[in-house]
């Protein structure tokens, strides 16, 4: 009997757009995972591959520039978060994701955290789209999101990368994928990295946009100095993240390792930058492809 292949999708904010690349190469090499689990942006990615719209998602993320990315924040502090992530919501929609669980090709577990029960959640049922905003409030970023009776947030505060939910859905062979492997070496850059160089054009559009929102936008732009004077907001949080859900999912895999680990390398990344779509699918897809014939072998 042919073993059941279960997907985990793991966390990484903008670089968990390799998920695509990565799949992208599974089925270029005909195999079809039987079951999917996502956190976080593995969450996002996972549900647009059952919802039958993964090209509308490449499409999407490949065209987005950092300019694009400030039509989606809509900012609003008292919702819990910098934005509150209505119009993520939406654009999800317009992409042709499955409206309900109940419309997806296989079984799919969207993870998220329950903010006030210090608990794992695994959604199975309802709205698709409400489950991926769920799984994607990145903590500081993004509002938290009621469903079910309980405010819940990224799905990578519990469960990075969701091996024992492909497990649960009794998945013979797991397939794990942690856009965050290489994260070290993206620290040491970081230590030695050199400004980057803002157009006029850019710098008026900073300047013209929410007062709110300008730091958020010069984070995105020029995160990095040689001697930065003191880190930034959004430097901090990111690193921060990084540095928890890495603890998380190395304990995670040590009592319950996956078959098979890819590891892209996007230590170069950092979790906000969404406009460096390309180099994250192709990264996805080139680690991927390295590990097909060792996949082949456990098949």
């Amino acid at each position: 009997m042919k073993p059941k292949i279960g997907l985990a999708l793991g966390t990484g904010g903008a670089r968990g757009w390799c998920h695509i690349g990565a799949i992208k190469a599974l089925e270029g090499a005909g195999i079809k995972p039987d079951i999917i689990c996502g956190a976080s942006m593995g969450a996002l990615v996972g549900a647009s591959y059952v919802s039958g719209a993964l090209d509308r998602l490449e499409e999407f993320a490949r065209a987005i520039t950092r300019v694009g990315m400030t039509r989606l924040l809509d900012i609003n502090p008292s919702s819990g978060g910098l934005i509150e992530g209505r119009l993520v919501s939406e654009q999800l929609r317009n992409l042709g994701y499955a409206t309900d669980f109940a419309n997806v090709d296989r079984p799919f577990i969207v993870v998220a955290s329950d903010l006030f029960e210090a608990s794992e959640i695994w959604l199975r049922t309802g709205n698709l789209v409400d489950a991926v905003r769920a799984s994607t409030a990145i903590p500081g970023i993004f509002a938290p999101v009621r469903l079910n009776d309980r405010w819940l947030m990224d799905g990578g505060m519990t469960n990075p990368v969701p091996v024992s939910a492909c497990r649960a859905l009794g998945a013979d062979i797991v397939i794990a994928i942690d856009p965050n492997s290489k994260l070290h070496a993206y620290r040491h850059r970081f230590r030695h990295a050199k400004p980057a160089d803002i157009s006029p054009e850019t710098a008026g559009m900073i300047q013209a946009a929410p007062t709110m929102l300008q730091p958020y936008l010069q984070s995105l732009l020029n995160h990095n100095t040689s001697k930065p004077k003191g880190l930034g907001y959004f430097t901090v949080l990111s690193a921060a993240i990084d540095l928890m859900t890495d603890q998380i999912r190395r304990s995670r895999f040590a009592g319950d390792p996956p078959h098979l680990i890819v590891t892209p390398d996007l230590s170069h990344h950092t979790i906000l930058e969404f406009d460096r779509a390309d180099e994250a699918i192709e990264e996805g897809y080139r680690a991927m492809s390295g590990q097909i014939e060792e996949l082949t072998d456990l098949l």
